[in-house]
């Protein structure tokens, strides 16, 4: 008998033919990619530790990609990002593997790290994974400072909720499917050449 298809698949092929097509212009990449860097610098800011990490790491690049797009950022010697220049040579190149922005989505509500190909420096991955491993973004407190401190903890409160039912909802599901995930490569790892 034969296994129904996701109704995904189709939406993933869409995605796959759509996206290699349509590019959006330069300018547009560039300031998407400029508000990213603002927004990891605010998360940073939060974190003392991760700066003074991210300081220790000043001058590397760092290269990010998945399907088409790419991101490269500079490690600042105020302890934040920037965007690194087009000509600069990164020193650790991150690649995200999985293909499938739905498959994504599922490995992030099951609380998985997604499939990564690392090649460079092997000290910068390490940094970039405790970065990933230990910086939160503050949701709540950042709402706080505009709608004040009990409105804000009960949007926090229903959003906790919401994500857990996501997570056990996506969780069910995968125990119900065999809990087929992929190629098994997860995280920030040795998967690539130093």
């Amino acid at each position: 008998m034969a296994k129904p298809s996701s109704p995904f698949a189709f939406l993933d092929d869409l995605i796959n033919r759509v996206g290699s097509k349509l590019q959006p212009p330069p300018w547009a990449i560039h300031e998407v990619q400029h508000r990213a860097v603002l927004f990891l610098n605010h998360v940073l800011q939060q974190e003392p530790e991760a700066q003074q990490r991210v300081f220790r790491q000043q001058g590397k690049v760092v290269q990010f990609r998945w399907r088409f797009v790419t991101m490269a950022l500079v490690a600042t010697p105020a302890g934040l990002l920037d965007l690194a220049p087009d000509v600069a040579v990164p020193d650790l190149t991150l690649t995200l593997t999985e293909e499938s922005p739905f498959s994504l989505v599922r490995t992030s509500l099951s609380g998985d790290k997604p499939p990564v190909q690392i090649v460079g420096d092997v000290q910068l991955a390490a940094e970039v994974n405790w970065l990933v491993d230990h910086v939160r973004w503050d949701v709540e407190d950042d709402l706080a400072r505009v709608i004040g401190d009990v409105p804000a903890h009960t949007v926090g409160n229903a959003a906790r909720r919401v994500v857990q039912g996501l997570r056990k909802f996506v969780g069910d599901r995968r125990a119900a499917t065999g809990g087929a995930t992929g190629d098994g490569a997860t995280g920030v790892g040795p998967a690539g050449s130093a």
